[in-house]
């Protein structure tokens, strides 16, 4: 496969993923801005925007609500917000056109071309809704209509090291705010996570439970060590052959470390440190995706997207 090929299939998982996670991010914050009139708005909004990497507006300038849905969920030209994660899954399937099939085709292009239309229109719980649903769509057609070949790899390990960062950072979001914050059962809500964690501890509830599901469980798609072990195992899939002394992928090492780290670590000293250990996962799926770079898509040029007009 040509690495630009290969490229364009990695950042198309990992675009509709930083969709789908911001959409579940931005639906836990404002709601709780909506709920608690006591809540410091401009400070949580400073917060949240420091969380996802973005740079805040002046320090005399007031951040409210309006400024971060439109830093991040409407800005097209930014590809860390939701429409403009959404408008570059799109160009980099029209980039690997001849690999990407005709359904993920069609509902790449059509979501791009709603995207904007529908955040107008739709008030935010609902337009997060849409952009849940849209995900969702592209992740069905990944599991159901991709052979499991280098496609298929390339895709999920971009879905998976998107997914494990942006759950950190969820999970930092409420670390930080404390009982200011949404609260866990919210935050489950939000990953799609409450049933599955009711089931899990047979129907008890603790915020310490919730926090160890989300980050240790070994069963759920959205915590962290299972989305770090899809990584994994879609690299292994990649490069299946290995030193027999060593592991020689940098990608594969970065995140077998991260993810030992957080399972055989004892639970307490885990959920006592938890915007620490969620900071070394980001760190370790930035580097992760550098050694990615570097090994599969090596370029001296940096590849950059031109959205066309909406």
């Amino acid at each position: 496969m040509l690495s630009r090929i290969a490229e364009s299939l990695f950042w198309i998982g990992r675009y509709v993923e930083r969709a789908d996670d911001t959409a579940r991010i931005l639906d836990v914050h404002v709601q709780m801005l909506a709920e608690d009139p006591w809540a410091e708005e401009s400070l949580a909004c400073r917060s949240l925007l420091a969380i996802m990497d973005h740079p805040a507006p002046p320090d005399d300038e007031h951040v409210g609500r309006e400024v971060v849905l439109r830093l991040l969920a409407h800005d097209r030209t930014n590809p860390s917000s939701i429409t403009g994660s959404l408008v570059a899954a799109r160009e980099n399937a029209r980039r690997a056109r001849e690999i990407v099939s005709t359904e993920l085709w069609e509902t790449l292009n059509t979501t791009r071309n709603e995207v904007v239309s529908v955040g107008r229109r739709k008030r935010p719980h609902e337009f997060f809704a849409w952009v849940r649903q849209r995900a969702a769509v592209v992740a069905g057609l990944m599991d159901s209509a991709i052979s499991r070949d280098s496609t298929w790899h390339f895709m999920v390990l971009g879905q998976a090291i998107e997914r494990a960062d942006m759950t950190a950072r969820l999970l930092t979001t409420q670390a930080r705010l404390g009982s200011a914050g949404p609260g866990w059962t919210t935050l489950l809500r939000s990953c799609g996570a409450h049933e599955a964690y009711l089931r899990a501890n047979r129907g008890r509830t603790s915020d310490e439970d919730a926090a160890a599901f989300l980050v240790l469980d070994r069963l759920f798609p959205r915590s962290i060590v299972f989305a770090l072990g899809a990584a994994e195992r879609a690299l292994r899939a990649l490069e299946p052959v290995e030193g027999r002394h060593e592991v020689s992928d940098d990608a594969v090492r970065e995140l077998g470390i991260v993810r030992s780290g957080l399972e055989f670590a004892r639970r307490q000293d885990t959920l006592e440190d938890l915007p620490g250990g969620m900071e070394r996962v980001q760190q370790a799926c930035s580097r992760a995706s550098d050694a990615i770079r570097e090994r599969y898509f090596p370029s001296s040029v940096t590849t950059a997207w031109v959205g066309e007009a909406l």
